[in-house]
């Protein structure tokens, strides 16, 4: 069994649909289908509910904006005129759903985070219909499936949820049946999950990556194919370092590494529930159906250089908490991840000495957090911090905890493009040396590696 993913990147207009499409029916067994929504339509959906808010009289133009763009693309891909209309009528259906939501914001003045979401969902909800049309265009039996309707159970966090694998595998089974049977092929709605109270849960931006592990959790596959409009993981931003080269080959661990410190090739957590499992994983290029793309797998073979690539993420910030004796009370660093997690701040990294903790945290939740720690000084901590203006640089590769030498080469790299590290953490991953610098030299750090390292 296959899962296929199709990103927002490669459902771009009817010429990028007619073609997913394509891919999906030369496959010889019916693969399972995971879809993002259309490039662009989340961000619609965003500025949508936000003008809600403000005056009812935009609803009704931005609705017309999204069916015209699905119209428009159905139309151009999906040809034979009975199977276009029972599209299109799908389409409409959602769209309604859209708008009585937006008019529920705009009588309320308000959007809770739970509506926001369900609002943010009919992006996939739209795309899955127009890729179900398309197939069943091409003579394949295809359904959309919504993932809140499948028993794609989350835990309560409505932000950058998990999925309770043991219930979705509890609720999924009948359905599963069906797919693996191969009475049709079902596509997906990514991104989105639902809390056991019937909430929408989203994944986050890249979730649909996620969510497609899942369900290849769920149906026992043994094939992930993640469908992108770039070729693969590369040896380091191709849009800061133009020499940076294709990774055919990368492991887990590097390919969660990677993605968790800034590519935004795959969603970081999209590995977790294939954990334990024996799953082929590739990203696959829709502009090359044909190529081999980056195969993630188990363990991959030593190899003289160890550095697989060079990353960088900008969009970060620093916490920092002094105290006389912060680095050795017992209990504070628990204390301050409680903390943070009530607010729903992600923790990075934590590195920490006797008078300072820093904590590496998300740049949009940093303000929220520092004004949460900021005031919980509980007698420890003397003074806290907040240092916007960072950056964390990541060398990734298998083996580079055991070959010696290769932090040397690191530090000496960006020592001569005469970049100032204010933070170091080496060992805490066995793939992954990773640093601190200011925002502004991030991008000479790192073509400065990727020169070291590749020459």
């Amino acid at each position: 069994m296959k899962v296929m993913k199709f990103g927002g990147g490669c459902l771009k207009d009817a010429k990028t649909l007619d073609r997913v499409a394509a891919i999906i029916a030369h496959e010889g067994r019916k693969p399972a289908v995971v879809v993002s929504a259309f490039q662009g339509v989340t961000d619609q959906l965003i500025a949508a509910a936000a003008a809600a808010r403000d005056d009812e009289r935009t609803i009704s133009d931005r609705v017309s904006r999204l069916w015209d763009r699905h119209v428009k693309v159905a139309e151009g891909a999906i040809r034979p005129v009975a199977v276009r209309e029972e599209t299109l009528r799908a389409i409409e259906v959602v769209l309604q759903r859209v708008e009585r939501l937006l008019y529920g914001i705009a009588y309320t003045g308000e959007a809770s985070p739970a509506i926001h979401n369900h609002v943010l969902s009919y992006g996939e909800r739209l795309a899955a219909r127009c890729v179900a049309g398309a197939l069943r265009a091409r003579g394949v039996a295809a359904r959309p499936l919504d993932s809140d309707r499948i028993g794609m159970v989350t835990d309560d966090a409505l932000e950058n949820a998990t999925v309770n694998l043991g219930r979705f595998r509890a609720s999924f089974r009948r359905t599963a049946g069906h797919i693996k049977r191969g009475l049709y092929v079902p596509v997906v709605t990514g991104f989105f999950g639902v809390t056991p109270e019937g909430r929408i849960s989203l994944f986050g931006r890249n979730g649909s990556d996620y969510s497609a592990a899942v369900l290849a959790h769920g149906l026992e596959a043994r094939s992930l194919e993640i469908w992108k409009d770039v070729g693969g993981f590369m040896s380091a931003d191709p849009d800061a370092v133009k020499a940076a080269r294709k990774i055919g080959r990368l492991s887990y661990y590097e390919a969660a590494e990677l993605s968790y410190f800034g590519a935004k090739i795959l969603h970081p957590r999209t590995l977790e529930p294939l954990t334990g499992r024996t799953v082929e994983v590739r990203i696959k290029s829709l502009a090359e159906p044909g190529g081999r793309g980056t195969e993630i797998v188990r363990r991959v073979p030593a190899r003289r250089n160890v550095v697989k690539s060079v990353t960088a993420n900008e969009g970060l910030a620093l916490l920092r908490i002094h105290g006389p004796g912060v680095g050795y009370k017992p209990g504070i660093i628990g204390r301050l991840g409680r903390r943070l997690a009530e607010l729903r701040v992600n923790i990075y990294s934590i590195i920490t000495a006797q008078t300072c903790i820093n904590l590496l945290v998300d740049g949009k939740d940093a303000r929220r957090g520092f004004e949460a720690l900021k005031s919980d000084r509980n007698g420890v901590i003397a003074r806290v911090d907040l240092e916007e203006d960072v950056a964390l640089v990541a060398v990734v590769g298998e083996g580079m905890v055991e070959r010696r030498g290769v932090a040397a080469r690191v530090f000496s790299a960006v020592a001569r493009a005469g970049v100032n590290v204010e933070m170091i953490s080496s060992g805490a991953s066995e793939v992954a040396t990773y640093f601190i610098v200011d925002r502004a030299d991030a991008a000479r750090a790192v073509r400065a590696l990727h020169r070291e390292f590749f020459g």
